[in-house]
């Protein structure tokens, strides 16, 4: 007599899958924009039910602001992912913002403080993320002051004027013109130069 065997699906771990679902969310959020992060579509992706999507985020604006989240958080450490000293740590920091390798980043950024307006859940992620980024560059600040690369007697205002002038910059990334102008090209680093007292002939 043949035995027939009946394939059983493994279930995989919650928190396996979990984060499974947040990879699949922070990846459309980067590409498309968090409109598009919807229960049907991530389950899409992931070639399942939307239900078990909606198992693990009932609510869709968690699963928008884990995603966003997540997404920041991957690309800050590319951010500050720069080796050696302060110095070329922050050039590195400023070619990723002004070469165009994180536009996705700055898009991501503009698209979540736009929706923020109308989800409270969405905007204490991105306070929470913003604390993040500050903390990250104010260190940076504060490594390059110790050692005497950075000259800045209030690094806190220093980190403050970087990140406004990185804003500034990232306001752009959808224009359909190019815009190559020095002044906007160069305007992070020169925030960086006036702030931090370099000279712009030893870094950038």
């Amino acid at each position: 007599m043949v035995v027939q065997q009946t394939a059983t699906r493994s279930r995989k771990p919650p928190e396996e899958r979990r984060a499974e679902i947040l990879a699949h969310a922070s990846s459309i959020a980067l590409a498309d924009g968090l409109e598009r992060v919807t229960l049907r579509a991530v389950a899409d992706q992931l070639g399942v039910r939307p239900g078990l999507i909606s198992h693990y985020f009932p609510a869709v604006e968690d699963l928008v602001a884990a995603a966003f989240e997540l997404a920041v958080t991957g690309e800050r450490e590319q951010m500050f992912a720069g080796k050696g000293s302060p110095t070329s740590r922050l050039a590195a920091l400023v070619h990723r913002v002004t070469s165009g390798e994180a536009n996705d980043l700055a898009r991501l950024w503009l698209n979540a403080r736009h929706l923020g307006r109308f989800s409270d859940v969405l905007a204490r992620a991105i306070a929470v993320q913003e604390a993040k980024d500050r903390d990250h560059m104010l260190n940076l600040i504060k490594d390059g002051v110790e050692v005497g690369e950075f000259h800045a007697d209030d690094p806190f205002a220093a980190c403050v004027r970087i990140f406004i002038a990185i804003d500034g910059y990232s306001v752009y990334v959808n224009s359909a013109d190019e815009f190559e102008v020095a002044a906007y090209t160069r305007f992070v680093g020169d925030v960086c130069e006036w702030t931090l007292g370099l000279d712009a002939r030893s870094w950038s």
